[in-house]
């Protein structure tokens, strides 16, 4: 009997999320123009989704690296592919801050700007001053190592936690006949917590209206004035790194950046809304499997480069220091830009775990400074407008984040190419159909 064909049923527009999430984008933009002070009550609607996401986060990243690497069943591929990914990733984190650079000192958005340091208020930026004086090499090297195995999963440190998963996942992989047992348990749980970001995962599109209210009724539209410069150089210079650079990058490996972010723009339109990468962690370790990416490779490499892949960051730190720099008239020499370079590649690592990471690591950055002609105080300046870039280093991350792991499994040989071309040559049509598998087939 001849098989008939049946057309795959395709899901109503309205229950599609990156719908829902646009809708709520937009609902949130107008209330806030129309009541902004309504608008900024709506803040904890963002503030719970992020907190139920990031509730699962840790557990999350520590099941799928344990199973990772157990899975890989041979400790010098463990090695193997971690250094893969370290290296690309400072590789890739180095041209991020030189292009931050470079754009900057091309555009110089803060020349002209005439801010007065001795007129700037440093308590307003007391804080991350604060925690920045606390920020150096023997501190983050202290602060890898959590005060109890379970404190990494208390205090949510994303360093911590791979610490502890790495040092996990290497001796699950040495018990011989009990690696198997254990690895299926891990793997079970692991689906568990898959299925319930499954279910927080829908809660995004009120996430997103409640983050969107609020920033736009707390700052407003028209009250950047002159600080959109900054704003609108930071997103052209991120998107220049991700079609010039990560595109370059894509290329190199055998697909396009472009149909790549046609792939993922679910996942894109959730973190605008959020301002969190971590509320798709799960969704794009399945869109990378459906690209073709080794299981293995995918549960290392995404959850790594969570704290130590983070391009938008980067170039947010290099061209928020010259901005700063300009805008209080102060001239950077060579090895002052040698310091930032350095400097921001150690304080970005384990940024996206920290509240107000962007502005800790940027203080970091200033501090050290060698005869700093930038005072900390001069955050402020920037402090009013940070919101609005937070999404744009997100997304960032995101995109740089997917490109490494398809990279990394090219490079390590474990990348299915046909599967490549076929989700790419239709990528929204390939997406969708992702979006109707279980969420925790991603472990």
């Amino acid at each position: 009997m001849e098989a008939v064909a049946t057309t795959p049923v395709r899901t109503p527009w309205y229950r599609q999320l990156y719908v829902q999430v646009l809708i709520a984008i937009a609902l949130g933009i107008v209330l806030g123009w129309m009541n902004p002070d309504l608008a900024k009550s709506m803040k904890w609607l963002g503030d719970v989704f992020i907190a139920l996401i990031k509730m699962m986060i840790a557990p999350v990243i520590f099941c799928t690296i344990v199973h990772g690497i157990a899975s890989m069943g041979d400790l010098k591929k463990v090695g193997r592919v971690g250094l893969k990914a370290l290296v690309y990733f400072e590789v890739v984190s180095t041209f991020a801050l030189l292009v931050g650079i470079v754009v900057g000192e091309i555009v110089q958005p803060g020349r002209g700007f005439g801010a007065d340091p001795a007129t700037l208020d440093p308590k307003a930026v007391a804080s991350y001053a604060a925690a920045a004086e606390k920020d150096s090499f023997v501190a983050h090297i202290l602060a890898l190592v959590p005060r109890s195995f379970f404190d990494a999963f208390a205090t949510g440190d994303l360093l911590q936690v791979l610490l502890v998963s790495v040092l996990t996942g290497v001796v699950v992989l040495q018990l011989g006949e009990r690696t198997q047992q254990i690895n299926y348990a891990i793997e079970t749980m692991g689906q568990i917590l898959f299925r319930i970001i499954g279910l927080v995962v829908k809660l995004a599109p009120l996430g997103a209206f409640g983050a969107m209210a609020f920033t736009v009724g707390q700052y407003g539209l028209a009250s950047l004035g002159n600080l959109l410069g900054l704003v609108l150089t930071f997103y052209a210079t991120s998107v220049l790194f991700v079609v010039v650079v990560l595109g370059a990058v894509a290329w190199w490996a055998g697909f396009s950046i472009l149909r790549f972010i046609v792939y993922i723009k679910d996942e894109l339109l959730i973190v605008l809304g959020t301002s969190s990468s971590e509320s798709v962690l799960p969704q794009m370790m399945q869109k990378m499997e459906g690209l073709g990416a080794s299981k293995s490779v995918v549960g290392l490499v995404i959850p790594t480069g969570y704290s130590f892949n983070l391009d938008g960051t980067n170039i947010y730190m290099t061209l928020a220091t010259l901005f700063l720099a300009q805008a209080v008239g102060a001239d950077l020499s060579f090895g002052q830009y040698a310091t930032i370079i350095l400097v921001a590649m150690l304080t970005s690592k384990g940024a996206s775990g920290v509240t107000g990471a962007g502005f800790i690591t940027l203080a970091a950055t200033l501090a050290a400074i060698p005869n700093n002609p930038v005072p900390v105080a001069a955050m402020t300046l920037v402090l009013g407008i940070d919101k609005f870039m937070s999404e744009c280093r997100a997304l960032t991350n995101l995109v740089g984040n997917g490109v490494a792991t398809v990279v990394v499994s090219a490079w390590e040989g474990e990348l299915d190419r046909a599967k490549l071309k076929a989700a790419l040559a239709h990528p929204m049509e390939a997406a969708e159909k992702m979006e109707a598998k279980p969420i925790e087939q991603a472990l």
